[in-house]
Order: C-alpha cells, then sequence, then structure tokens
C-alpha cells in the first residue's frame, strides 16, 4: 500500500522517515519529495508498504503525529498507474460540438 505523507518539516530526512514506519512493518521504500531547484524538500513525501495490514496501523498510528514541531498527515494514495497528476490535458476529450 503506498501512503502519501503530508505536512513534514522541511529538516525531516528520508533516514527519518523510513525508520519512523518501520516501527509497524516493512517499507519498500520511502521517497521525500524535493525541489529540483533548491534541492530542499518540498515537505511530503511516499512511503509504500507491502502488507496492507502494517500499513494501516502505520497510518493509524502515525497520523496526527507531531514530528520536528508539525502535525504530519498521513493516508492512502489513490493514483491509479499511468494516471496524470494534471487535468489540464483531459479537458480536449469532452468536447461538445
Amino acid at each position: 500500500m503506498k501512503l502519501l505523507i503530508r505536512n513534514l518539516d522541511r529538516i525531516t530526512t528520508e533516514a527519518e522517515l523510513q525508520a519512523m514506519f518501520e516501527t509497524h512493518g516493512k517499507v519498500q521504500s520511502c521517497s521525500l519529495v524535493m525541489d529540483k531547484e533548491t534541492g530542499a524538500s518540498k515537505g511530503f513525501a511516499f512511503v509504500e508498504m507491502p502488507k496492507i495490514g502494517e500499513a494501516k496501523a502505520a497510518m493509524q498510528a502515525l497520523n496526527g503525529l507531531k514530528v520536528a514541531g508539525n502535525k504530519i498527515r498521513v493516508k492512502k494514495t489513490d493514483v491509479a498507474p499511468g494516471a496524470s497528476n494534471s487535468t489540464e490535458d483531459s479537458s480536449s476529450d469532452d468536447t461538445n460540438e
């Protein structure tokens, strides 16, 4: 299960995030989203946990937890493979003339 972690302090590292989630089960991947220009954290990350039960336990335990002064938010991501985050390219598909 892929989880989205939001409201992270900019100083939180991938290693810290991974360690936090590993207390609840196996972490398949951990990816802190970084700004391409500055190299600084954008304040959110994705964590993948292969076992749904462990991911749900982590989500329940960590959602709302204060980390480095920020209350983090943890929720399941619902992004389909190959889906675009932008809605701009879908506007031309629904043209009624």
